[in-house]
């Protein structure tokens, strides 16, 4: 069995971990305790899991010992017991978990409200971040991409109501499936059928849980909650106080996150380095996997 057998079989078989306030699915090899390899540890976006980092987790399997996290309600994760679905929740149930572990200080990456997430945590704790890699995240930005305003529709009041009703859905899980990967990706024609054919076995199997379009609506007002947080609580205020290196990814179709926003990001950021690639959208880590593990290597090598 290849590497990326052996890690495609490992994120299928998750475990969960016990953390304050919630129940987390975690995926990926084994932990490879002593053998060298530092911990890294990857965070999904809106609606996303664990299997998003796949591909990722495979071309660096050779770096580092990592670890993909479902985040409250996401994944195989159960919502947490509070019904936290905020920024600062996400952020405290990763904190729940590195400490629960041990594994910090860890090599963090996150990608959309996982890259927000990930900035928040890296401010607030130090002592638990190495490096950052943060693709397409979910930084505040006015005015925000045109594809990325059906995220701010769901916090409306009577939306989720609608959702469950079945009044906004598509007619079948497939046509659902690829208007997201429409959404995320820059050219879902590379996208490889098991991919899609996973995609479309987790959108029916979401759709199939209670919780599933609270948990999407929570988590879509949290972000844009944190969008609108001033002061001290500010993303990008965050974003001035991580003193960790930091690698941004971007890419130039992406129709969630706009790459104008990298510009201020690497000004934020103290110790920052940019990848911006050309036909890339919201998940880069999917579509271009090598090519972020090149940066991710340098950033390595540099941290």
């Amino acid at each position: 069995m290849s590497p990326e057998q052996r890690l495609e079989s490992a994120v299928e078989e998750f475990r969960t971990v016990e953390v304050p306030g919630a129940v987390l699915a975690v995926s990926g090899p084994p932990a490879g305790a002593g053998d060298g390899r530092p911990p890294a540890l990857f965070v999904h976006g809106l609606g996303g899991s664990g299997d998003n980092w796949t591909d990722l987790m495979a071309a660096l399997s050779d770096e580092v010992d990592g670890e993909a996290v479902d985040l409250p309600g996401f994944g195989h994760s159960a919502p947490p017991l509070d019904g936290n679905l905020s920024v600062s929740g996400h952020v405290r149930a990763v904190i729940g978990y590195l400490e629960e572990t041990g594994r910090g200080p860890v090599h963090l990456f996150g990608n959309s409200m996982g890259g927000a997430v990930a900035v928040r945590l890296a401010a607030l704790r130090p002592d638990l971040v190495r490096s950052l890699t943060l693709i397409s995240p979910a930084l505040p930005e006015l005015p925000p991409q045109h594809g990325a305003w059906p995220t701010a529709l769901l916090a409306l009041p009577g939306v989720p109501a609608l959702l469950r009703s079945g009044a906004l859905r598509p007619r079948s899980p497939e046509e659902a499936t690829e208007g997201l990967l429409r959404l995320v990706y820059g050219d879902t024609t590379t996208i490889a059928a098991d991919r899609r054919e996973r995609a479309v076995a987790e959108y029916r199997r979401r759709s199939g849980l209670p919780y599933a379009v609270q948990v999407m609506v929570g988590s879509a007002r949290g972000i844009v909650s944190a969008y609108t947080e001033r002061g001290d609580q500010s993303l990008w205020r965050q974003a001035e106080q991580v003193k960790a290196p930091v690698l941004l990814v971007y890419g130039l179709k992406d129709r969630l996150v706009s790459y104008r926003s990298a510009r201020r990001a690497c000004a934020a950021f103290a110790d920052a380095r940019l990848l911006v690639l050309p036909d890339s959208g919201h998940v880069a880590m999917m579509e271009h996997p090598e090519q972020v593990a090149r940066a991710v290597r340098e950033l390595l090598a540099e941290s």
